[in-house]
């Protein structure tokens, strides 16, 4: 079972931007689809972005698209999410998670977590 570790989080101002970092061990990366959700207090986990074995086809929820970028270096066992533009409403935990076979935006089908990564966005 892969373990993942995220990084990059952080306070910023709003408009500002982050790089979030999700490094994975134990297991065979390139066999992974990877995916971002967040969780902010009081709400249920929501799917960001979400990006293919290859990193050849991403998929971004409407609320992150053209503002937040998902990546990935399989050669550094690493998955990235850039975000610019970042908004108050995007302040949560956010989260990478990986999955055997193709990148949905549904959490409960992925396998293996990280255990999360604080953003604050002030206005």
């Amino acid at each position: 079972q892969v373990q993942l570790v995220e990084s990059g989080g952080g306070a910023v101002q709003a408009g500002g931007s982050l790089r979030l970092s999700c490094a994975a061990s134990g297991g065979t990366f390139s066999r992974y689809a990877m995916g971002w959700f967040r969780q902010a207090p009081g709400k249920e986990r929501e799917f960001v972005a979400a990006i293919s074995r290859n990193g050849g086809s991403t998929y971004y929820a409407d609320s992150v698209k053209g503002r937040f970028t998902i990546s990935r270096d399989n050669a550094k066992n690493t998955v990235y999410l850039q975000m610019n533009g970042l908004k108050p409403e995007a302040t949560a935990v956010y989260y990478c998670a990986a999955r055997v076979g193709w990148p949905n935006d549904r959490p409960s089908e992925y396998d293996a977590w990280g255990q999360g990564t604080q953003v604050t966005v002030s206005s």
